[in-house]
């Protein structure tokens, strides 16, 4: 008998053997940690993960320790850390005079947060929320200095949980990484508009028809949450999407840069101290020429690039390079017209981008949409935030505008404009 599968736009095949996930239907092992059935079961549980690391460590400033200029990276296994990871693999942090060391993986942002607030990373990229939380909330010291990326994320939902547009995620479970992330602002963005009503209760509460139920779970325990129909949708970084799509059962509802042209998800971050200390700049300086330098070989070399991060390369993400390659790569709007995932064609841009420049109307949308957000835990620290400042304060712009400066294929995002001053922009946010 003829074997029937199923044939993705792409070209991959669900039974494509290179495809198999090295752990059991629960996803178990992933990372080294994997998630079991009780998780599956209970997911409102993990939803504390999104306030646990609201106690952090108090501030330590970086000239208060030994300063080591080695570069010390964590992150999350995400296409958004591909910048920082091929800085790295490519000797370009060498290239510039400074030594890093083989980055460390975290598997949820929780632990990034409190590993990055130790000192254990003096380089990590973050959900562009978090450092706005860290610093004007836990009064950390710690700056934006660039983007890793733009794009890169998508609203999923199960094939078989009857979510066809966003009005269908009434009654229903839907997982964000974290609180602060613009997974959750634009997921809350798009149900608000279709009468939808976020709110945030135990997975076993009763809900009315217009409200849908947010969660946290940390990315890699996203896809076998679907798969076990424990939660009907997930907003998420990739290849997390590429993998739901593939092996759990999921459709992409909407790309994020579909709804936000260009939007930044994860930023380069570091302490206060190594990036405002003069006796330090030159290193500075250092470390955002080799991303910058990084963020343009990405965009000019997508399918070799997705080799090296895939556990088929250097293994720095777990997961084969065909899901890799299509979480870089596969942004059809033929192929993802039925639900319509991708609206606006003509904005040309990809399924995930690489360029660094933060833009200060993107920080300041960020900072207005932080106050319409549902989030857990005391938020009134945003009351009195203006998004004017927090653009001012937060962000240094020197280091990456210098290396900008000295790389011009960055203006060929489609995000950057084309005329006038490419280090300004009005934000472009369609639903």
């Amino acid at each position: 008998m003829k074997k029937i599968y199923e044939k993705h736009g792409d070209g991959i095949q669900n039974d494509d053997p290179r495809l198999a996930i090295e752990y059991d239907p629960l996803f178990k092992g992933v990372l080294g940690t994997g998630i079991n059935r009780r998780e599956l079961l209970q997911v409102g549980g993990l939803a504390a993960l999104g306030g646990g690391a609201s106690a952090l460590p108090m501030p330590t400033f970086a000239a208060k320790k030994k300063w080591d200029p080695v570069i010390k990276i964590g992150y999350i296994p995400i296409t958004d850390a591909a910048a920082l990871l091929i800085a790295h693999d490519q000797g370009y942090f060498k290239d510039e005079g400074i030594d890093s060391v083989k980055p460390t993986l975290i598997r949820g942002w929780s632990p990034l947060v409190e590993a990055f607030a130790a000192h254990r990373f003096n380089l990590t990229h973050m959900l562009i929320p978090i450092p706005v939380w860290m610093r004007y909330n836990n009064k950390y010291p710690i700056k934006i200095t660039a983007w890793d990326h733009t794009n890169g994320s998508a609203v999923l939902v199960g094939k078989k949980s009857g979510i066809n547009e966003p009005k269908d995620f009434g009654g229903k479970q839907f997982a964000v990484p974290y609180w602060y992330s613009i997974h959750n602002i634009v997921s809350q963005r798009i149900m608000k508009a279709a009468g939808i009503k976020p709110v945030i209760k135990p997975q076993s509460a009763k809900l009315a028809p217009d409200e849908c139920n947010f969660l946290v779970l940390a990315p890699p325990s996203m896809p076998p949450a679907l798969a076990a129909g424990t939660i009907d949708g997930y907003c998420v970084a990739e290849p997390f999407n590429a993998l739901g799509e593939l092996k759990a059962g999921g459709k992409v509802l909407r790309f994020t840069g579909d709804a936000w042209k260009g939007h930044p998800c994860c930023v380069v971050v570091m302490h206060e101290e190594d990036a405002m200390d003069p006796d330090r700049a030159a290193w500075a300086q250092g470390v955002h020429n080799a991303v910058v330098r990084a963020q343009i070989l990405l965009a000019e070399n997508r399918e070799s690039m997705s080799e090296i991060l895939s556990r088929d390369g250097k293994g720095y993400l777990p997961v084969p390079k065909e899901v890799v390659k299509r979480a870089m790569m596969f942004y059809d709007p033929a192929y993802y017209k039925n639900p319509p995932a991708i609206k606006h064609p003509e904005w040309d841009q990809n399924r995930i981008d690489f360029q660094a420049w933060p833009y200060r109307s993107a920080t300041e949308l960020v900072v207005s949409d932080l106050k319409e957000t549902v989030v857990t835990g005391d938020a009134r620290f945003l009351d009195t935030l203006t998004p004017e400042h927090v653009a001012n304060d937060l962000v240094n712009y020197d280091f990456v505008k210098t290396a900008l400066e000295a790389n011009p294929k960055w203006r060929n995002d489609a995000s950057v404009p084309k005329e006038g001053d490419p280090y300004i922009r009005s934000e472009v946010f369609v639903l």
